[in-house]
């Protein structure tokens, strides 16, 4: 009868034999049971429809996983069989953990993209704008990549008034993502416009810092705006997201930041012109209006109202002695024909009068025939009336008449006898 081993022992045998027969294997599973441990290390389980293995991936394993376990994901992990004798337990100790039909880093973008896009690191109401004429500008990237002449060289072209200031940053390998953060903070703190984080094409290995969450935490955290400029075109990191502007490459984020002189000369040249031809027109305005003002001021001016008054008076002055030439004429048309009037009345009156006396005379001496030689009678005539002598006064004009003659002789006395 074969002596029985101690529980020691058969432990011993089993995990001599499982830790040399299972030295590397490969195991796909589903995710169970999982615990991020605070020393790194990360324990779970792996199952599929009918068994369960434990599995663990110490720290120094775990550093280099790019994505985030998650309980029911499928993995295909590399490791090997291990046993703690003590309790009698074997495990799965992973050396590499992938996730199954999907790269790791695809995976690992992913997760962190929706991780950062759940706190808002993406929301575009927090982007900043992007200064129009950056003074200077922060270059966080590696001094000696294609990237920064081929920044230099744009920015020669399109903007040289631009200040520079390179803060040399490991871009690519361990410990990249870490230096890139630091970088950003360091730039954060010279009061820079803009600050443009990148660096040339390459692998996604190689750009892969720039999907690390620490680089991210610092790009967010940044007041500097910022442009993400990593890789090419086709290229997308989680900094890109993250930034406040994305770049398809270095070249592009420096025409982005700057403007463009020769668009700005032209622009001038524009306004120039603009400015020239809105002058030419304010000056022929000016110009139209000085010339009515002129002929207003001439229109108005004492000389003009001199001129004025003089040739209102001229005019009133020929109307004036036009109408007292024909007033004359028509006076002396008047006086003529007043004159013609009365010397014809006249005459006839005069005529008439004579008929008159004639005819008196005649019937005086008809009737009186005997006192036609008589001396001593005299009839005496004051203002056409017949007077006798009691009725004289001194310095009266009387008339004496005869039957032949008519005298006029004032009175210079007159006394009684």
């Amino acid at each position: 009868m074969n002596s029985p081993l101690s529980v020691s022992s058969l432990n011993a045998q089993i995990k001599s034999l499982l830790e040399t027969t299972f030295i590397k294997v490969y195991v796909e599973g589903e995710v169970s049971n999982l615990t991020y441990h605070n020393s790194g290390h990360i324990y779970f389980s792996v199952k599929d429809s009918t068994s369960t293995i434990s599995c663990v991936m110490f720290r120094g394993n775990a550093k280099y996983l790019k994505f985030q376990l998650e309980v029911g994901q499928k993995i295909v992990i590399t490791g090997n069989i291990t046993v703690y004798a003590p309790r009698g337990n074997y495990q799965l100790l992973c050396s590499k953990i992938e996730p199954s039909g999907q790269g790791a880093l695809a995976l690992a973008f992913e997760q962190l993209k929706n991780k950062l896009e759940q706190k808002g690191y993406f929301n575009p109401e927090i982007k900043k704008q992007l200064p129009k004429y950056p003074k200077k500008i922060a270059l966080v990237t590696s001094p000696t990549g294609a990237a920064i002449e081929d920044m230099k060289k744009v920015a020669h072209h399109r903007w040289p008034l631009v200040e520079f200031i390179l803060i040399p940053t490991l871009v690519q390998g361990e410990g990249s993502a870490y230096d890139i953060a630091q970088s950003i903070k360091y730039a954060d703190t010279l009061n820079c416009d803009i600050m443009i984080v990148g660096r040339g094409g390459g692998s996604i290995e190689d750009l892969w810092a720039f999907n690390e969450e620490i680089v991210a935490n610092a790009i967010y955290e940044a007041t500097t705006p910022t442009i993400s400029a990593v890789g090419h075109e086709i290229d997308y990191l989680i900094s890109d997201f993250v930034a406040d502007m994305r770049a398809a490459t270095p070249s592009n984020a420096i025409e982005i930041a700057l403007p463009d002189i020769n668009e700005h000369r032209i622009y001038l040249d524009s306004l120039a012109n603009e400015y020239i031809n809105k002058t030419k027109r304010v000056l022929e305005i000016k110009q139209q209006n000085l010339t009515n003002l002129k002929s207003l001021f001439e229109q108005n001016s004492l000389d003009s109202k001199f001129s004025f008054i003089e040739s209102q008076i001229k005019l009133l002055k020929s109307s004036f002695q036009a109408d007292i030439s024909q007033k004359i004429v028509v006076a002396n048309n008047n006086l003529s024909f007043l004159k013609t009037s009365f010397s014809n009345t006249f005459e006839q009156t005069i005529s008439k009068m004579q008929n008159q006396v004639n005819m008196l005379k005649n019937s005086y001496e008809q009737n009186h025939p005997n006192n036609k030689d008589k001396k001593g009678f005299v009839q005496i005539t004051k203002n056409n009336k017949v007077i006798s002598l009691e009725e004289l006064k001194k310095s009266d004009k009387i008339s004496l008449q005869t039957p032949k003659y008519i005298a006029t002789c004032t009175i210079d006395d007159i006394q009684k006898q």
